[in-house]
C-alpha cells in the first residue's frame, strides 16, 4: 500500500492491512473472517455511525463498498455477496468505527439469512438451537434427509473460538488482494 500515513480502525493502526484506499475511505483484510474473502470497508476519518460521515465521505464510502463488492466477488467467485453495517452497539456493533462488511456467499452455503446471527456477536442462544431442531423436523417431515441438510450448512464458529489471524497471515492476504485490484482495474489513480 503507497504510504499516505497511518490507517487506523478505531484506535488500532491497521495500515499494512489495508489492500485499497480512496479519498475518504479503505478496505482492509478481516481479523478473523467469517468465510475466506470477508473485508471490511471504512472511512478513514473515525467516526462511529454512517450519519456521522460528510457528504463527500458518504459518496466515496459508498463507491468503495460497491467496488470492493464487485472486485471480492469476482475474485471469490462467489454467487452474491451480503453487505452488512451494524450502525451503532444496539445493531451489533463491536468496534466504535463506522464499518461495512462484504462477505462472499454461495448457492451451496444454503445459509441464507442466518449470516447475521454469525455478525451479531456470534452468540449461540437457546433459540438458536430451537430453530435448528425445527428445521431438522420440517426436513423430515418433508422426506429430506436432516443429516444432508446439516452438511450443507455454513459452519462458522463462535467468535471467541476463532483464532484471530496473526499479522503476517493478514498482511500478505493485503498484499495479494492489492495486487489482484491493480489488475482488475478498480484502483484509483491515487493509490
Amino acid at each position: 500500500m503507497t504510504n499516505k500515513g497511518i490507517v487506523y480502525f478505531s484506535k488500532f493502526p491497521v495500515t499494512s492491512q489495508v489492500f485499497y484506499r480512496s479519498n475518504y475511505s479503505f478496505a482492509l483484510v478481516n481479523l478473523k473472517p467469517i468465510v475466506p474473502g470477508h473485508v471490511l470497508v471504512c472511512p478513514l476519518r473515525v467516526v462511529a455511525r454512517l450519519k456521522e460521515l460528510t457528504s463527500e465521505e458518504s459518496v466515496d464510502f459508498i463507491l468503495t463498498v460497491q467496488k470492493i463488492h464487485e472486485f471480492i466477488e469476482k475474485m471469490y467467485k462467489a454467487d452474491a455477496l451480503n453487505i452488512s453495517i451494524q450502525d451503532g452497539p444496539s445493531a451489533g456493533q463491536s468496534v466504535p468505527h463506522l464499518h461495512a462488511h462484504i462477505i462472499p456467499r454461495y448457492k451451496k452455503d444454503e445459509y441464507g439469512d442466518g449470516i447475521y446471527d454469525k455478525l451479531d456477536q456470534f452468540n449461540f442462544e437457546l433459540s438458536d438451537i430451537l430453530i435448528e431442531h425445527q428445521k431438522i423436523k420440517i426436513a423430515k417431515e418433508k422426506n429430506y434427509d436432516p443429516n444432508e441438510y446439516k452438511r450443507k450448512q455454513m459452519v462458522v464458529s463462535p467468535d471467541i473460538e476463532r483464532k484471530p489471524r496473526s499479522m503476517e497471515v493478514m498482511e500478505n492476504e493485503a498484499k495479494w488482494l492489492e495486487n489482484e485490484l491493480r489488475k482488475f482495474k478498480l484502483v484509483q489513480v491515487n493509490l
